[in-house]
């Protein structure tokens, strides 16, 4: 999503507070193959909700990058992130979140992608679309998306904070909410070709407190990639209010892969 300024500003001081309270992961070895991380956000969202994120991992010594996703049709998205991940020099790690799961999915067989994590996030199979993973658990009630008479869509005024954003403030919330990104919604109908978790590492980081994707589902889609899962007490923005938590798994991830990298 898009924080305002001082939402960013108090990101960061309480990510300062908390690095004072833990022990900071150790900057990234020179010997480490994964160097590179790309993060992709998901539907009515844009790329700079990762700042947290960013400079955490940053500040560790990686080189983060950031997909603008434009929304408007799913092959539009997997090509945006194909040329971010073209911009990079060695292997790198795909972060996707929620609908962006489905982009990491699909963009993640690309050679340089050697680990795949997904922050509340979908996982379709290759034949499968975004929708279709709602059939069996259904987005939760808080959660009201509107088609417009274009075919893009909005998450509802009323329920946005409750549906996505419940442990953000409200001044934040309706920051988001006033911001947010209109999505194509024939991108939900759209299948993929490949599934780069069948052939790839994979982690996810699951919100317990999601009320835009039910984390039965969100459980369900990282134990089918056999994905490293750790969940986190969040809302469907982890990345925003749990920056630390979600960089810590971005973090092993990064290491994970490079290990493998190493064995083989």
């Amino acid at each position: 999503m898009i924080p305002t300024i001082r939402y960013i500003a108090t990101a960061l001081t309480a990510a300062s507070i908390i690095s004072g309270a833990q022990a900071e992961p150790a900057r990234i070895p020179d010997t480490q193959t994964v160097r590179n991380v790309v993060l992709v956000h998901g539907a009515f969202a844009d790329g700079s909700g990762w700042r947290g994120v960013y400079d955490i991992l940053t500040s560790r010594g990686y080189r983060v990058s950031i997909v603008q996703n434009p929304l408007t049709s799913f092959a539009d998205d997997v090509n945006a992130t194909r040329r971010v991940l073209a911009r990079q020099t060695g292997p790198s790690v795909l972060v996707g979140h929620s609908y962006g799961g489905s982009v990491i999915t699909e963009a993640g067989a690309d050679a340089r992608v050697t680990g795949l994590v997904y922050v509340s996030a979908l996982a379709p199979d290759a034949g499968e679309s975004t929708g279709d993973q709602f059939k069996d658990i259904p987005a939760p009630p808080e959660f009201v998306i509107e088609p417009g008479p274009d075919g893009f869509g909005f998450v509802n005024m009323e329920r946005f904070k409750a549906g996505f954003a419940g442990d953000t403030s409200d001044a934040d919330a309706a920051f988001l909410r006033d911001s947010q990104v209109p999505i194509n919604m024939a991108i939900f109908g759209t299948r993929l070709t490949q599934a780069a978790w069948r052939t790839k590492p994979s982690w996810a980081v699951v919100a317990t407190q999601d009320r835009a994707i039910d984390p039965r589902l969100l459980r369900q889609q990282a134990e089918r990639a056999h994905a490293e899962i750790t969940e986190v007490d969040a809302s469907h923005v982890p990345f925003l209010t749990q920056p630390h938590a979600v960089a810590d798994v971005i973090d092993a991830a990064a290491r994970g892969a490079s290990r493998a990298a190493a064995s083989r």
